[in-house]
């Protein structure tokens, strides 16, 4: 049965099927161990025109559409979570990681491609652009539930939040000095410089818009806001790709602003992104599944050349990338050795395989699914074990503690008030104290505790301990106020 055969009815239920399916998927995830994109693909896969041929789907252009929409919206929530203070604190390896890295590891790939498949060296290195970069969506989806260290983690979800731009640049290049012959390499050189500027540039001033906005206008429902803020990460992308510059950068450093600003419901805004997240990679992974006939991936062939670079790129070309990207910065060996192995990918090459295809180069067809195997491989060997390799390198940080609870009011735009959320650590002043030992600044107060899965109920003599969860109603013209006092630090007060 083919999708030409639904009607709209059955269009909605295969909709829901896949979702659901992609749902499930991401439930038995964790149980296998496995990452949750390669069930989603397997999903694309079994429902395919190889597997039970419900839907048939090569229409690259439109999944290609799809895989570019769905990464803005997983670079757009990845850097609303990012915490600005961890990530300043690994700023320059990670650009360093992007940049350099992402060439180091595309000339080395390249390099063995050439020697493995019977291609030129511009389409060698044309395949060592599209594998070079790490995959945020992977990436920011592997770790999210895996109590890796603040620095790993930070590092290697910064390095694929911006090496995207690298990623493309170089694959445009060789795509152009392939098809053209006018194409100088000297002449493609200042857009790299004018796309990552650009894009860094105007990612920081539309999130300053962005953020100002959404504590500024007032808006008839609460539900408004969430969608305010996520309009605001394609108006990023549109408004960097007008212009040539680099709409993913641009949209990753949007979002870090946003997030690590004072919000309007904030709440609301967060859990909103992360479903949508949820949903765009479910839907991009499953696309791209369909997009793939096993029939064509799984050939002899391709299974021997994609294991060859598979284990080119795994052991020699990313711990080397790393390793030269990060000489005299602040990493251990067992730290490079880390990030090494956790150099994930996945949407992004299979997107970005896809460009080829489009641009019409002889024999793009095969390199998509030695790509798209590749994709597999890495994400079966270094996803899946992830964890055991962390835990082996004496690299795995604290159990995460995520609020699941919160306390939002319905017109708390209007009444020009906000409930700050506020999680205390052992080195903040007010820890140890009680309430009404506390100087809090006027019109605020304190409207609930929630320590542990405990609701306590604030009175003048309820002591702060370490770990506790403050939700304070606060005027937003003292809102500056508050912030002093709860990030006042314990040396601070001597």
């Amino acid at each position: 049965m083919l999708v030409e055969s639904f009607g709209n009815d059955g269009m909605i239920f295969l909709i829901a099927f896949l979702l659901l399916s992609g749902i499930v998927a991401a439930k038995f995830s964790s149980r296998l161990g496995l990452p949750s994109l390669v069930l989603f693909i397997a999903v694309g896969m079994a429902v395919g025109s190889d597997g039970l041929g419900i839907i048939y789907f090569d229409n690259v252009e439109i999944a290609q559409f799809i895989g570019i929409l769905a990464l803005i919206i997983i670079l757009f929530e990845g850097g609303l979570q990012a915490k600005w203070k961890t990530i300043r604190s690994v700023a320059a390896p990670s650009i360093s990681l992007a940049t350099a890295g992402v060439f180091f590891t595309a000339l080395i790939t390249g390099s063995a491609v050439y020697l493995i498949l019977d291609v030129t060296w511009l389409e060698a290195l044309l395949f060592g652009a599209i594998v070079g970069s790490t995959d945020a969506a992977a990436v920011f989806a592997t770790l999210k539930e895996r109590n890796i260290k603040a620095k790993m983690g930070a590092t290697l979800e910064a390095e694929s939040g911006t090496n995207d731009p690298m990623a493309v640049f170089l694959t445009i290049m060789f795509i152009e000095l392939i098809i053209s012959d006018d194409s100088s390499l000297w002449m493609l050189i200042p857009s790299f410089f004018w796309q990552m500027g650009v894009g860094l540039v105007l990612g920081l001033a539309i999130g300053k818009l962005a953020y100002k906005a959404i504590n500024k206008i007032n808006l008839e429902s609460s539900g408004l806001y969430p969608i305010l803020a996520i309009s605001f990460a394609f108006v990023t992308y549109s408004a960097a790709s007008f212009i040539d510059a680099s709409g993913f950068l641009a949209v990753y450093v949007a979002a870090l602003v946003i997030g690590n600003s004072e919000l309007t419901y904030r709440y609301s805004i967060f859990q909103f992104n992360e479903g949508v997240a949820w949903t765009a990679q479910i839907m991009m992974f499953i696309i791209l599944g369909l997009l793939a006939f096993p029939e064509q991936v799984f050939q002899l062939s391709n299974i021997v050349a994609g294991l060859l670079i598979s284990l080119v790129l795994i052991f020699i070309a990313r711990p080397i990338a790393v390793f030269l990207s990060t000489i005299r910065m602040k990493y251990t060996f067992k730290e490079k050795i880390f990030i090494s192995w956790a150099g994930l990918r996945g949407a992004v090459p299979i997107v970005l395989a896809t460009f080829p295809i489009v641009a019409g180069i002889e024999g793009a067809e095969e390199f998509f699914n030695i790509i798209f195997f590749v994709v597999l491989t890495s994400a079966l060997i270094q996803g899946a074990t992830i964890s055991n390799v962390a835990s082996r390198l004496g690299l795995m940080g604290p159990v995460k503690d995520t609020p699941h609870h919160s306390i939002e009011l319905i017109s708390i735009a209007k009444a020009n008030a906000e409930v700050v959320q506020f999680q205390t650590n052992r080195d903040n002043y007010v820890v140890g104290m009680k309430l009404h030992e506390i100087e809090f600044p006027t019109k605020s107060s304190i409207a609930a505790i929630v320590r542990g899965d405990e609701l306590v109920t604030p009175y003048g003599d309820t002591e702060i301990k370490e770990g506790d969860f403050l939700y304070i109603l606060v005027s937003k013209k003292y809102h500056s106020q508050l912030m002093k006092v709860l990030n006042k630090k314990k040396d601070q007060a001597k």
